[in-house]
């Protein structure tokens, strides 16, 4: 085998094994109204299924917003922010993991491994109409 077609055969491999992963990072844009996110389910298929979880940014906000599938057509809104030293959990499969001190959250937000010790910032979630509204204005 050629050199070039070598290192191309390389970087093919190498992209089909990180561009799933990349998926995982896009990013949804909403506008909330009145302090409320709408998200039409039909929309974001992702969140049919359990286990099924979206980013969303909502304009005007400083960091976006983690919406996770709990099952039973219940979802839980999460910050990404963690709560030990502030950087950006993230999701892995049923959990969410600090990759910076390793504290580990279920999907409902919970600390299941430290060294946090409080929950992840939560937003009130309600599915009205086959509609997700997650309540940004008073966050728990």
């Amino acid at each position: 085998m050629r050199r070039r077609a070598f290192v191309s055969a390389c970087g093919a491999a190498a992209a089909s094994f990180a561009l799933p992963g990349c998926a995982s990072l896009v990013t949804h844009p909403v506008t909330p109204v009145n302090g409320r996110a709408s998200l039409p389910l039909a929309h974001y298929p992702d969140l049919v299924r359990a286990g099924g979880s979206l980013r969303v940014q909502p304009s005007g906000a400083a960091e976006p917003v983690y919406v996770l599938a709990l099952g039973g057509g219940a979802y839980s809104a999460l910050s990404p922010t963690c709560t030990h030293r502030g950087c950006t959990v993230e999701i892995e499969g049923a959990v969410l993991r600090c990759p910076c001190h390793g504290s580990t959250y279920d999907r409902e937000g919970a600390v299941l491994v430290g060294p946090a010790q409080r929950p992840l910032t939560r937003y009130a979630t309600t599915v009205v109409r086959d509609t997700l509204e997650i309540d940004l204005r008073s966050p728990s």
